[in-house]
């Protein structure tokens, strides 16, 4: 009888090589089942925790396939995979944004809804507004008006946003 596949995934063939299917986009594991394990983890941008179905490489070097359900997406701090001897957690990648610091709740209440209005998300860092360094919002907010920094940051949007045609 064949061992049964590590929580939350199924093994798969690839290339002479086991590789976790992961098919669900957390697992539900208590901090005493992971004692004694090694923490791996899965470094992603905003966007690439909503491709919900391809091929990803874990920080120590473990591929692992993603076949998650249609609309899913990664939250940073969940366990995604138990192995045999390791776990893999959701990290939030640093990546390019737009800071905005608004001299207003009135002009952050404005960034926040036109920036919404687009269909683009937004997060909130400290005093910070950090939206994607994408040529359209950085046009939005020369066309308020609105002062804003490029950086690189965590990006974790509020909210579950799309942008159209992806």
């Amino acid at each position: 009888m064949a061992p049964h596949p590590p929580r939350g995934a199924r093994a798969v063939r690839d290339s002479d090589a086991d590789v976790p299917v992961v098919t669900e986009t957390h697992v539900h594991v208590g901090a005493r089942e992971l004692q004694g394990l090694e923490r791996d983890a899965l470094v992603l941008t905003a966007e690439e925790r909503r491709w919900g179905r391809r091929r990803v490489t874990t920080r120590a070097g473990r591929p692992l396939a993603l076949a998650l359900p249609t609309g899913s997406a990664l939250t940073p701090g969940d366990v995604l995979h138990v192995g045999p001897g390791f776990y893999v957690v959701i990290e939030a990648a640093s990546e390019p944004v737009l800071a905005v610091l608004p001299r207003s709740r009135e002009e952050g209440l404005r960034v926040a809804f036109e920036v919404g209005n687009r269909h683009f998300t937004l997060a909130l860092d400290g005093e910070r507004l950090l939206v994607a360094d994408d040529p359209a919002m950085e046009q939005l907010l020369g066309r308020l008006g609105i002062a804003f920094a490029r950086t690189r940051a965590v990006f974790v949007p509020v909210g579950a946003g799309h942008r159209h045609g992806h």
